[in-house]
């Protein structure tokens, strides 16, 4: 197989890395729109280098998946594009 799967990569994993527990809502390419945690909030930038991290971390990792492995993720993709038509 030649396509990755990321399964750690992506803004929650990142902002949670970087503020644990923190309650916030992202907007699309604009950043924050709702910050609840006394601790500040992360810049965009923060939020996309530790994102650059996650996903250079994931490329170092030779993860081998099964062919019914694949299938049931590229369905449940599948389903997540269907839901947001």
């Amino acid at each position: 197989m030649d396509d990755k799967i990321y399964r750690m990569y992506g803004i929650n994993t990142a902002v949670e890395l970087l503020r644990p527990g923190a309650k916030w809502e992202w907007t699309g390419g604009v950043g924050f729109s709702r910050w609840e945690d006394p601790r500040p909030q992360p810049s965009k930038e923060e939020v996309e280098e530790t994102m650059d991290k996650i996903k250079a971390f994931e490329d170092s990792i030779n993860t081998i998946w099964t062919e019914e492995q694949m299938k049931e993720i590229r369905g449940f993709e599948q389903q997540l594009e269907d839901a947001t038509k």
